[in-house]
């Protein structure tokens, strides 16, 4: 319990400034590292001959589209063709069609699911230029995004931003040098840095066993960072190359909350107006608005949080009939230097926000430990990937305002902005294409051979591995139960088609509505208008988020993780 209070108290305090720096980014303007970052900007803007002419909502998601598509073209063909190509020292033949092409996607879309183990299916070219690469890409291109909806609902520029420049700026001023300095400290704590081949040693029993090495330290940070989540190793971050320590247990937690954290913040700033004090005026620290959002977010977290520790905490009835002490809670499938506290965590922070590390595996999770990922995974706006999780809870804040004016019979304002039936439809396709990706391929699933074939387990625990796999995919998460059978083409085809959808339409809608509110003229606050920025309205939008769910997952929850811990506790 120490241990997570040590982590979530470190995040708080490193959030605000990262917010901050974040907002001054975004806003353009000025940091104490821009004499040096200016110069790299704009070298880049040189050579790319970017035009930083500001861009509407259409061009901004076009822009996004072609930039993605050009890198998912280029990433598919290395992974075709890696083992024709340098560096390649372990002789990694190249990838078949499907695997390719649920890679490729995968990791353009900031999913990272892996339906390969790094160690055995990439060269060292392929894990820098298609997975490194797209590290930085996909969550430069969220970030991008966000930024564009936030400035279209705050009202205050003159357009949506440039999508190139966004890229370029959160790339050179956050994702590289956060990534420089975390980097290092996972290395001196033992994580692997190296071009050099497989080593082979001699065990302590006389027996001989291969190590995989590379470039893992450097992959291992943007994964967090960057809230994507692709392991180097197949067992992920519960290997020792790439988390050898609590230490870096620690510093990876908190390089994948920080930034979506930060993002809430650089939001509630963009929104609020400024204050002067003594003739000056005087930032906010936080902007009322998004204050409401993040203490909305930290309360779903947090009920998740504590749900998850208390059930692996509680142990494993059938294992404690069978002779075997759970004193130490349910440590199956956990590693003995994280523990419970450290697993329990790892385990909610990587799906709340939509990063898909693990640091334990989660198909052996308590079934309630189990259920909390994967209704983070179906709720995806639990802070969520960086941007897109804070996009997602607008919507929601959206809906909010839109039932409560329908129950007073008044037209609905959000940030002074009236919501009317384009926004409202644009809305409801985002909320619905989610649940809609994850229900419809998990039926496919249980319902045709080809889906059948990669299920482990023939019981509730069978439908809670389909649930995961496709929440996984369509929240762009990309962690796994792993006791799926799933590079196979019927695997492979429909995650690639659920985080293809998940990710663009939600974000071609969001920056619809984006330009929409942007186009309207702001409305005068009135004795009616409903405030969004105090408790109320944050208990409100706690409880729009648990009823959505409910209407949405409930019975498929109920026949998955809740029939298995009714059947272990109660049977």
């Amino acid at each position: 319990m120490l241990q997570i209070t040590l982590t979530l108290t470190i995040f708080i305090l490193a959030v605000i400034p990262m917010g901050k720096y974040m907002y001054h980014i975004a806003a353009k303007k000025k940091t104490f590292a821009d004499p040096f970052f200016d110069r790299v900007d704009n070298g880049i803007y040189k050579i790319c001959r970017i035009d930083r002419k500001g861009m509407n909502w259409r061009t901004y998601a076009l822009s996004l589209l072609m930039a993605n598509a050009v890198m998912v073209f280029v990433g598919y063909l290395v992974l075709r063709l890696q083992h024709g190509l340098f560096l390649n020292p372990n002789g990694i033949d190249g990838m078949e069609p499907t695997l390719s092409f649920n890679t490729i996607i995968s990791f353009m879309t900031n999913t990272n699911l892996q339906h390969y183990s790094g160690e055995s299916g990439l060269s060292y070219l392929s894990q820098m230029l298609v997975i490194i690469f797209m590290m930085f890409t996909s969550a430069a291109s969220g970030y991008a995004a966000c930024m564009a909806f936030c400035r279209g609902l705050a009202g205050k520029s003159k357009d949506l931003g440039n999508f190139y420049e966004d890229m370029v700026r959160i790339t050179t001023r956050i994702l590289i040098p956060w990534s420089l300095i975390f980097g290092l400290v996972l290395i001196w704590q033992g994580c692997p840095e190296t071009f050099g081949s497989n080593i082979t040693v001699e065990t302590i029993h006389g027996k001989l066993q291969d190590f995989a090495m590379g470039p893992i330290a450097a992959l291992e940070i943007i994964k967090h960072l960057g809230t994507n989540g692709g392991g180097f190793l197949g067992a992920n971050s519960s290997t020792p190359f790439e988390n050898p320590t609590v230490i870096t247990d620690i510093v990876e937690l908190i390089s994948m909350m920080i930034l979506p954290g930060a993002c809430v913040l650089t939001f509630g700033k963009m929104c609020q107006e400024r204050r002067k004090e003594e003739g000056k005026t005087k930032e906010p620290l936080f902007g009322k608005q998004g204050r409401t959002i993040f203490a909305a977010m930290s309360v779903i977290f947090l009920i998740g949080l504590t749900l998850c520790f208390v059930s692996e905490k509680a142990g494993n009835p059938v294992l404690e009939t069978a002779g075997i002490s759970q004193d130490m809670g349910s440590m199956e499938g956990k590693e003995v230097r994280f523990g419970i506290d450290q697993s329990a965590l790892f385990t909610t922070v990587t799906t709340s926000f939509t990063t898909g590390t693990v640091n334990n595996m989660h198909d052996t999770l308590t079934p309630l430990g189990g259920l909390i990922p994967l209704l983070h995974m179906m709720l995806n706006c639990v802070f969520g990937g960086k941007g897109v999780g804070l996009m997602n809870m607008l919507m929601y804040a959206v809906l909010a305002v839109f039932i409560c004016g329908l129950m007073v019979g008044r037209t609905p304002e959000y940030l002074g902005k009236k919501i009317e039936g384009k926004e409202m439809k644009l809305v409801a396709l985002v909320l619905i294409v989610h649940p809609l990706l994850i229900l419809g391929f998990s039926a496919l699933a249980v319902s045709t051979q080809a889906g059948l074939e990669g299920i482990s387990n023939p019981g509730f625990h069978g439908l809670s591995q389909v649930l995961y796999e496709f929440s996984s995919a369509s929240a762009n998460n990309g962690s796994g139960f792993e006791g799926l059978s799933d590079n196979s083409y019927f695997w492979n085809i429909t995650t690639g088609l659920a985080m293809f959808f998940g990710r663009y339409i939600a974000i071609i809608a969001q920056l619809a509505i984006a330009g929409s509110l942007f186009a309207k003229k702001k409305t005068k606050v009135s004795v009616g208008t409903m405030r969004t920025d105090n408790t109320i309205f944050t208990i409100l939008l706690i409880f729009i988020v648990y009823i959505f769910a409910a209407l949405t997952f409930f019975p498929a929850l109920a026949l998955g993780p809740i029939a298995e811990h009714l059947t272990l506790w109660f049977s």
